[in-house]
């Protein structure tokens, strides 16, 4: 069985991709195992709809993801998530 080489862009895409899942996994590292199970409990509660969470429950994520700097994490994958982008002539 031959193996198939990737097109450039595809290997690209995929050094990218695994580049910001480690940045991302960095962050998550902040948090113990007990906390990164509490978050991803509430983030599935919601359903991405604040309004299905109690108001204690909005401030434990809102603690939470001061945690994970996510600020931090953004100015960190920007340069990386650039190298996605179309080059322009």
């Amino acid at each position: 069985m031959a193996t198939q080489r990737l097109p450039a862009r595809k290997a690209i895409e995929w050094s990218v991709a695994l580049e910001l899942v480690t940045l991302a996994r960095e962050h998550l590292d902040h948090l113990t195992p007990g906390e990164r199970a509490h978050l991803i409990a509430l983030l599935r509660k919601s359903r991405g709809r604040p309004g299905n969470l109690t108001a204690q429950e909005r401030r434990d994520i809102k603690r939470l993801a001061g945690k994970l700097e996510l600020v931090e994490l953004g100015r960190r994958a920007m340069p990386v998530a650039r190298r996605l982008r179309p080059v322009r002539d």
